[in-house]
């Protein structure tokens, strides 16, 4: 059987393409060139940039798949080439569907913290134009499988973590380890949201390879099992490094001022996205525990450290500012200080249920100590 992987170099490619070899595929893989990685067993490469038609089909004609699992380029196009051209297809896309918090389908509470995958989506063209176009991405590839072109499963891929991510934001706080940093800031009770480890989402597309039954037609949210708060997460790098620092948080709005990427949103909402559905459906649960694929992420980071000033840095949108930094501690210090002083009526807490001594005692606040 003959499968191609478009992509194959990125965080969770290598994970797809060792899978599918395992299970006796005749694996071709289609990406930019751009990275490479080494496989177990050969495996063909085709150079094509998967963002337009015109570089995309000529690489695809006169070659046909009995399953493509996409993860990287333009998905509403591959998704189209491909008619005729595969029985199974298997795409990757941005989780950001999702309509936004005002939309009033989410109802007058506007969306739960845990987000199922019929939840209401960007659909509307006057809305964010990235966030429709998912929308519309997602549309194409399940248009083609109602119509019968192929059985196809869309997934909504979390921020990926792990060796070859793309604009990994762990590297914001090991550069700042590596470079001595002993203050560390983190938003103020900042969770950060959808992360997944590469091998966990390479091992949710393969149960989909396995089930295709099952998973043909359907939609899913993906991300590891737990999810930590940004504080959790820098403390562990921390530990994990052997470093002795003090993790400061700020409110978020002044944390994206630090680095703008993954370590901190600047946002007024963020929802989690429920995966009940694939663990239900097709058995998913983690194959590596967060603890451990960070500790693996972050090794490899120690390995293949980014250029300082580089591409990946420019994409975390990290400017590394440390002047500015401590300035910002300092003027959070004093501006927690400040409000510290603000002097409010001293109240006597009570207990809401009763916890009478005697019968027919009534409520009463707890003696002060």
């Amino acid at each position: 059987m003959k499968a191609l992987v478009i992509g194959g170099t990125g965080p969770s490619g290598p994970y797809i393409v060792h899978g599918l070899l395992e299970r006796r595929y005749d694996v071709t893989i289609l990406h930019g060139g751009q990275h490479e990685v080494e496989f177990t067993q050969p495996v063909e490469h085709i150079h094509a940039d998967p963002h337009f038609a015109e570089t995309l089909a000529p690489a695809l004609e006169g070659r046909s798949f009995d399953i493509v699992v996409a993860t990287y380029g333009r998905m509403r196009i591959i998704a189209d080439l491909l008619k005729g051209k595969t029985g199974r297809f298997i795409g990757a896309g941005g989780s950001g569907v999702y309509a936004h918090h005002e939309d009033p389908r989410w109802g007058p509470l506007g969306p739960p913290t845990s987000v199922a995958e019929d939840g209401p989506r960007c659909d509307d063209p006057s809305g964010p134009k990235f966030n429709h176009l998912m929308w519309v991405t997602e549309e194409t590839v399940m248009q083609a499988h109602r119509d019968g072109h192929y059985r196809a499963t869309y997934f909504r891929y979390p921020a990926l973590y792990g060796a070859h991510s793309p604009a990994n934001p762990d590297w914001s706080i090991v550069r700042r380890i590596l470079d001595g940093r002993r203050r560390l800031i983190v938003p103020a009770n900042g969770v950060l949201k959808r992360r997944g480890a590469a091998r966990n989402v390479a091992h949710a597309l393969l149960l989909a390879v396995d089930k295709p039954a099952e998973s043909g037609g359907e939609i899913y949210n993906i991300r590891d099992e737990l999810q930590y708060t940004q504080r959790q997460y820098v403390a562990f790098i921390a530990h994990h490094l052997e470093h002795d620092c003090e993790i400061v948080e700020v409110p978020p709005a002044l944390a994206h001022k630090v680095y703008k990427g993954g370590a901190a949103r600047l946002r007024d909402w963020m929802i989690e996205y429920d995966i009940g559905k694939i663990k239900a459906q097709l058995g998913y649960r983690d194959l590596i525990a967060p603890a451990q694929a960070l500790a693996d992420a972050v090794d490899w980071l120690l390995v293949n450290r980014p250029e300082p000033g580089g591409e990946i840095e420019r994409q975390l949108g990290d400017p590394f500012a440390y002047a500015a930094e401590d300035a910002l501690l300092e003027a959070c210090k004093a501006g927690y200080a400040a409000a510290s002083a603000v002097e409010f009526p001293e109240m006597q807490l009570g207990h809401m249920y009763r916890h009478p001594k005697k019968p027919g005692e009534v409520w009463a606040p707890p003696p002060r100590s």
